[in-house]
């Protein structure tokens, strides 16, 4: 590890080519809450670039709404910011393994990446995940230490896990040899020594400079991959990606390499390039240059864009397989159509299909019963996202049960396996083992810190994660953090338990009373309020018991003139559960969904009414 010399390669000369002096192009790869977005906001208010007005808020990259509520980063993003006569492109990632397909297709882009890792916490699944997806691209780390403004840091512990990290993901000697930095976001501060808690984040800046090698300038004709996709109402796709080699100059006649290895001669009506927080028009861009195109014929991502003397595409984005897989259908329920815009099969297809476009990890496909589309992502978190959205554009939707996908090898079906880490204090281990060990956990490794802090690993099907998360917080009273990533497929294990109780199902359509709720709740948990709009098949609650019960949660007091002693007590109600979208989706069964809608999230039977449900049980 260095903090000062020179890397080898970013003094040395590409085999086919030099390298530009006056262009860095580095990537951010990080785990989930370890500060990245926090240190891009200081990067950019000490660059001098901006006014005050225009960086006023916190986090400014995520600019998307679930981005601020969650406060997650889930869509890459491009900026650029110039120090000392070198332009830095920065690329923005996802720090959630389950947006793995946003990582892998922005790190061809980059020539290095910086490595933020938190000071307290140390190397997390999501930073193995992002950096393994590094060194396939061959890009060498900046390790930045963050957060030693925490008063629990251990920063030199965590730089040896860094280092061990790297060790077995078989980073080679030059990798290992990197160079760091420790810093706080939040303050605004980077610095080579530890125990300093001031200064600015210069030194970051520095490191970059000297240790990030500048992009390889090939003398041959233009060659660009569509890595990322834009829309605009008023020019329609705008397709971003670094050139490979040559130029691009505004009004140049180009050829679109599709998929098929289809060729489309067009012209490109306008080059952008990165500047600050936006794009800048530019007349022509070189090799190394991250730019957008304006003017092209539907490109999709992954297509190649050259001169059309080129006669080769370049080799296309590979992403990791989906993992988990679940139905989208129309909303079939007899509120349907009262809050949403979009609610018919045309409209969920023509989504699905756009969706497709721009987000390379996904998969759809047609199923028999031509209202249901079967859509694959790499975690529920990939595909709650997309619902979401879905539903904040004015969509209405029902979802079926997560179900993991099974693939066959060596004529034997093999299921996603995955490494599941829950931090949990000490004493509360023992509940965090009995739910995972009936979920086919195995325990791979175990380790306790002083402050009464245990950290478990645990070797589990992707499936036993399904409602996993939700009885680990109830069990350890909110106190557990759990992460996981995919390890590897292996051949399928036993069957895992279903959801211990029962659910409520209404019986009859109308609002639901509190005399009503007030009688279920002795025997049940509900999941809806009084005045609730119901209807024959809607989940209002979960059973005590492990069988479903038909229940009518309208039903009103009967009025009469005598009062008696006891009838007449006042009605305390329970707060009904929150049951949040990815607390639905793990909560549901084979045999019901989620009805999603821009007003509501209910949960229901497929069958509505009784004797269809008795039908499909025989």
């Amino acid at each position: 590890m260095s903090t000062s010399t020179p890397s080898a390669a970013s003094s040395s000369l590409a085999e086919n080519g030099k390298r530009r002096n006056d262009l860095r192009n580095i990537a951010i790869i990080a785990h989930v809450d370890h500060g990245k977005t926090t240190l891009v906001d200081a990067l950019l208010k000490q660059s001098g670039q901006f006014r005050d007005s225009q960086l006023q808020e916190d986090c400014i990259l995520d600019s998307n709404d679930l981005e601020r509520e969650r406060g997650i980063t889930i869509l890459s993003k491009n900026i650029a910011l110039n120090f000392e006569g070198t332009k830095i492109n920065i690329i923005d990632t996802p720090g959630h393994a389950d947006f793995g397909g946003e990582v892998e297709r922005v790190l061809s882009m980059a020539d290095g990446v910086i490595l933020l890792v938190d000071a307290f916490e140390g190397p997390r699944p999501q930073t193995r995940f992002v950096m393994t997806k590094a060194l396939e691209q061959g890009l060498k780390p900046v390790v930045v230490i963050n957060k030693i403004d925490r008063p629990d840091c251990r920063p030199d512990e965590v730089l040896s896990q860094v280092f061990d990290l790297l060790v077995e993901l078989g980073a080679d000697d030059e990798t290992l040899d990197f160079p760091y930095v420790y810093a706080s976001g939040r303050s605004g501060y980077a610095t080579h020594d530890p125990t300093e808690r001031s200064g600015d984040i210069r030194p970051l800046l520095d490191l970059i400079i000297e240790h990030v090698p500048g992009p390889v300038v090939e003398e041959k004709p233009f060659q660009m991959i569509v890595t990322t996709l834009a829309w605009s109402k008023y020019v329609g796709r705008i397709a971003t990606g670094r050139v490979v080699s040559g130029e691009i100059n505004t009004g140049e006649k180009v050829v679109l390499i599709r998929a098929d290895g289809k060729r489309e001669t067009s012209t490109v009506e306008q080059v952008e390039t990165f500047n600050n927080l936006g794009r800048t028009p530019v007349d022509k861009a070189g090799a190394g240059d991250i730019v957008a195109l304006v003017g092209l014929p539907d490109p999709d991502i992954g297509d190649t864009i050259c001169h059309p003397t080129v006669t080769e595409a370049l080799p296309r984005i590979k992403v990791d397989e989906p993992t988990i897989s679940m139905t989208f259908t129309i909303n079939s329920s007899p509120l349907a159509g009262k809050s949403g815009k979009f609610v018919t099969s045309r409209h969920l297809r023509d989504r699905l299909m756009r969706e497709l476009q721009s987000n390379v990890a996904l998969r759809v496909e047609e199923t028999d019963a031509k209202e249901c589309f079967r859509v694959s992502g790499r975690g529920l978190l990939h595909l709650s996202i997309l619902i979401e959205e879905m539903r904040r554009e004015g969509y209405e939707l029902s979802v079926g049960k997560p179900e993991v996908i099974r693939k066959q090898i060596d004529g034997k079906w093999h299921e996603p396996f995955e490494v599941l880490e829950v931090d949990v204090p000490t004493d509360l281990v023992g509940s965090v083992m009995e739910l995972i060990t009936p979920r086919r956990g195995q325990m791979l490794d175990m380790n306790s810190t002083e402050s009464g802090q245990s950290q478990v690993k645990f070797l589990i099907p992707a499936r036993g994660l399904i409602g996993l998360r939700t009885r680990l917080l109830n069990a350890t009273r909110g106190e557990a953090v759990v992460n996981h990533r995919f390890d590897s497929y292996q051949q399928l294990d036993g069957d895992l338990p279903g959801r211990a109780n029962g659910v409520l199902i209404s019986q009859l359509p109308g609002k639901s009373s509190a005399y009503a709720l007030w009688k279920l709740q002795e025997r049940s948990e509900m999941f809806i309020a009084p005045g609730t709009e119901v209807y024959e098949g809607m989940i209002v609650g979960e059973n005590s018991r492990d069988n479903d019960m038909v229940v009518n949660p309208v039903r009103e007091k009967k009025l009469t003139n005598v009062r008696a002693s006891g009838s007449d007590d006042a009605i305390l109600l329970k707060p009904p559960r929150d049951m949040s979208l990815e607390v639905a989706l793990e909560y549901i069964e084979r045999d019901e969904y989620v009805e999603v809608t821009p007003a509501a999230i209910r949960l229901r039977k497929i069958g509505l009414t009784e004797n269809e449900r008795k039908r499909k049980q025989n």
